[in-house]
C-alpha cells in the first residue's frame, strides 16, 4: 500500500455510466491511467454487487461500497456489512401490500422481489434490469442489508412508520432503504479506517441524493453537470455531464491523470 496516493469513490448512474448503464471507453481508459498515478478508484453505488459484475469486468477497479453504504469490499475481501432485521423487514412488507407497492431485498448475492409485477418490470427497465425472482420469505434465509420500494408515491407514509431506516429516493419509481444512518459516506469512513491510510486526499464523484454523504465525507468532492443543484451547491467543483466526459474532463481539471 505504499505506492497508494489516494482514493476515488464513484457513483455509478449518472455519474461513471453512461444512459445505457455501461462504462465509456474514454472512462475506462481514464480509469487505468488513474491507478497507475497511484489514485486507487472505488465504486460507491445505490446497487448491490452482483449488479455492477459488468462494471468490474469492462474497468480496472476491484473494490465496491455498495448498497449506498451497506456493504464494503477491499479487493474482494469483505469489511464491513450492516443488515436490516427481519422483523423490521416484515412490517415493511406488510405497510407496501397497504400502499400496492412492491419491495425489493437486497444483499451481496443478488436481489429478490416480493412480487413480479408491470410496475416492478417498469422500475428495473429504468435501470435497463431484468426483473428479479419473486421471494416474499427470503430474509428469513439469508441476511439483507437493503430494501428496495417500488412505488412513485407515499415516500412521507414510510418515513413515519419507519423513523428507524433511512431513505434515499434516487429515481421516479424506487427507493432505497437502508439503516438509520447508513450512506455512501459512512461506507466511506468504514473503508478508509480499514486500510488504514487516513492522511491521503479522498476524491467523491456523484450526482443524486444518496451522494450528499458520499461528499460530505470525501476531501474533494466533485459533481457531475447532471447533478441535482444541492450536490452542486455542495461540491468544490461541478464538472460536465457524465454523458459528456464529466468523469475525464474532473480527474483532469485535479491533475489525477
Amino acid at each position: 500500500m505504499k505506492n497508494i496516493k489516494g482514493f476515488a469513490f464513484f457513483d455509478l448512474d449518472g455519474t461513471l455510466l453512461n444512459h445505457q448503464s455501461e462504462v465509456d471507453e474514454q472512462v475506462a481508459s481514464a480509469l487505468v491511467a488513474l491507478k497507475n498515478n497511484g489514485i486507487i478508484p472505488v465504486i460507491a453505488t445505490g446497487r448491490t454487487n452482483t449488479e455492477i459484475q459488468h462494471v468490474l469486468d469492462d474497468t480496472v477497479i476491484e473494490s465496491s461500497i455498495t448498497m449506498n453504504g451497506q456493504y464494503v469490499l477491499f479487493e474482494g475481501e469483505e469489511i464491513y456489512s450492516d443488515l436490516i432485521s427481519s422483523d423490521i423487514i416484515d412490517k415493511m412488507l406488510q405497510k407496501t401490500a397497504e400502499k400496492g407497492h412492491q419491495l425489493g431485498l437486497y444483499n451481496e448475492k443478488g436481489i429478490t422481489i416480493s412480487e413480479q409485477t408491470p410496475a416492478v418490470k417498469v422500475a428495473y427497465e429504468y435501470i435497463h434490469q431484468g426483473m428479479p425472482e419473486e421471494n416474499a420469505k427470503r430474509h428469513w434465509e439469508e441476511p439483507i442489508n437493503m430494501m428496495l420500494i417500488i412505488g412513485k408515491d407515499q415516500d412521507a407514509f414510510y418515513h413515519k412508520h419507519f423513523p428507524k431506516l433511512t431513505f434515499f429516493r434516487n429515481g421516479p419509481y424506487t427507493i432505497d432503504v437502508i439503516s438509520k444512518g447508513g450512506s455512501k459516506g459512512r461506507g466511506v469512513a468504514k473503508f478508509v479506517e480499514h486500510i488504514g491510510l487516513t492522511d491521503i486526499p479522498t476524491y467523491g464523484f456523484g450526482d443524486g441524493p444518496n451522494d450528499m454523504d458520499l461528499l460530505a465525507a470525501c476531501d474533494y468532492k466533485i459533481a457531475m453537470g447532471n447533478a441535482i443543484p444541492a450536490l452542486k451547491e455542495q461540491a468544490d467543483f461541478v464538472t460536465k455531464a457524465n454523458t459528456d466526459n464529466g468523469i475525464v474532463h474532473a480527474l483532469k481539471r485535479f491533475n489525477l491523470i
